[in-house]
């Protein structure tokens, strides 16, 4: 499951953020850099997803417009 989130995680991001507190972690990321999704694996995987409106922190950053929040 690891390694299928993070390699899902790869086709969206370059450089995802893991959190490793222990080496099979670090075992589970490297072996998501060589699993390949195909496009159908892709959908199957996002076709259950509805977005959500930001909370907290994130909520609180405005559009950025000419170097001033708006």
């Amino acid at each position: 499951m690891t390694e299928i989130s993070l390699a899902w995680l790869l086709t969206k991001v370059t450089a995802p953020i893991v959190g490793a507190t222990k080496i099979s972690h670090i075992d589970g990321a490297v072996r998501a850099v060589d699993l390949e999704l195909t496009r159908d694996e892709i959908n199957n995987l996002e076709e259950l997803y509805i977005p959500h409106e930001l909370a907290g922190v994130m909520a609180q950053n405005g559009k950025q417009k000419a170097g001033n929040v708006v």
